[in-house]
């Protein structure tokens, strides 16, 4: 029985477990995004908020207290002088889980945790696919064809026909 247990011990030491979460707290806050399983973003989810929650408040102390957990000073770094801005309005809730499926070798439940401001500016930075064209010359065909003279008349003639319809 759990008999109210509230940290997942992961299967491991309190310093392995400590270590863990410090380095997986620290790749989020560097990366913004990181894959893991389930069970590790959930106990990490409760390690980090109160870690992002500290950042809104630029004080020595608060950046001590914040390296005594992560052990990164760039992840620090990063912490106080840009996510900070951007979580100042939210009151909590700084990490979103999506799950993804699971690990083909063990069947693990994995996911991504994020942090939840960052997850537009991901998407944005993609580049806009273009058209895709091969060597095989299809496409090349398939415009030509759809520019001939009779395609153009039949396209004006269903017009035509769909207009008369309206009528």
């Amino acid at each position: 029985m759990r008999h109210g247990r509230k940290i997942n011990h992961l299967s491991r030491t309190h310093s392995h477990r400590a270590a863990l979460m410090s380095n997986m707290a620290a790749s989020l806050i560097l990366h913004k995004r990181i894959n893991t399983t389930v069970a590790k973003a959930k106990a990490l989810r409760t390690y980090v908020e109160p870690i992002i929650n500290r950042a809104k408040a630029d004080t020595t102390h608060n950046r001590r207290m914040v390296f005594k957990y992560l052990q990164n000073k760039y992840a620090v770094t990063e912490l106080f002088r840009e996510i900070s801005s951007k979580i100042a309005e939210r009151n909590g809730g700084y990490t979103r889980i999506l799950k993804t499926g699971t690990r083909r070798g063990d069947v693990a439940d994995m996911c991504f945790i994020g942090l939840v401001d960052y997850n537009a500016n991901m998407l944005k930075t993609g580049q806009v696919a273009k058209a895709k064209t091969t060597r095989r010359g299809r496409g090349k065909s398939k415009a030509k064809a759809e520019t001939t003279p009779k395609a153009e008349a039949e396209t004006k003639q269903e017009s035509d026909n769909a207009g008369d319809k309206k009528e």
